[in-house]
């Protein structure tokens, strides 16, 4: 009761400045958001926004797919444009060449990119190539995604990188976000492009969250591709001497 009266008697000017220091506000703890939940919300705002936009692959509709990366797409867009296909990644790929060749953008997603291989003549001598060979005249907007590089207790089948394998492949444009933002930025970038791009998904990191700030939350959300991101913010050194000294330090 004392402490109580003193706070009374006091001026209101240092008793708020007493309240200030005694208690600590926090800032709202950020969104989180998995990179698979991610991939999916990007997905779903292509395929809202644009009925061209279709998915196809193995399991990716009944099953909610492998990794449930394309979970509730199916019950919210049908058969139509969510598609199973059977376990024959040359011919569902070939669909999916010839479906942007007249106009569609099929997002192709393979269980696996490690049978990407085979259908490694649909990616590379179609999907590819065409543009060039045909002298700009004829377009093929296609996403081929799925998961790549080495997990956990998958076996050397299903273990293998192909960023490199990709991206040595003139016509193709090869995407390897990390993270949540980087994930629907650049999908939502491949799904839009004119142009086949491969965008190649660690199966490590779908289950992990991220922050994900409010300008990734908008549906016109995109990540340019091609053009760097700055991750944070750096700053020149004031003078030459500062080089002089970091030279010496680190030699």
């Amino acid at each position: 009761m004392a402490a109580v009266s003193g706070l009374v008697r006091r001026p209101l000017r240092e008793v708020s400045g007493l309240l200030k220091r005694r208690f600590h506000w926090t800032a709202p703890a950020a969104l989180q958001v998995t990179v698979r939940d991610a991939i999916n919300q990007g997905m779903d705002e292509e395929l809202e926004r644009d009925e061209k936009v279709f998915l196809l692959g193995e399991e990716v509709a009944q099953y909610d797919g492998a990794y449930k990366v394309s979970r509730g797409l199916w019950k919210k867009y049908g058969d139509k444009r969510i598609i199973d296909t059977p376990i024959s990644e040359m011919g569902f790929a070939g669909i999916a060449v010839g479906a942007a060749m007249a106009g569609l953008r099929p997002i192709c997603e393979f269980m696996t990119f490690n049978f990407s291989m085979q259908a490694i003549d649909q990616v590379i001598n179609s999907a590819a190539k065409t543009y060039y060979m045909s002298g700009g005249l004829q377009s093929v907007p296609i996403v081929f995604r799925g998961p790549n590089g080495a997990s956990a207790g998958v076996a050397a089948q299903h273990s293998q990188c192909f960023a490199a394998w990709y991206g040595h492949c003139p016509g193709l444009k090869v995407v390897s976000p990390w993270n949540s933002e980087d994930a629907k930025g650049l999908i939502k970038s491949a799904i839009r492009d004119n142009n086949p791009v491969v965008v190649l998904e660690n199966e490590l990191m779908y289950g992990v969250p991220f922050e994900f700030p409010p300008e990734a939350q908008s549906k016109d959300f995109l990540i340019p591709i091609g053009k760097a991101k700055i991750e944070r913010q750096g700053r020149l050194p004031h003078s030459s001497a500062h080089w002089n000294e970091v030279e010496l330090k680190t030699s």
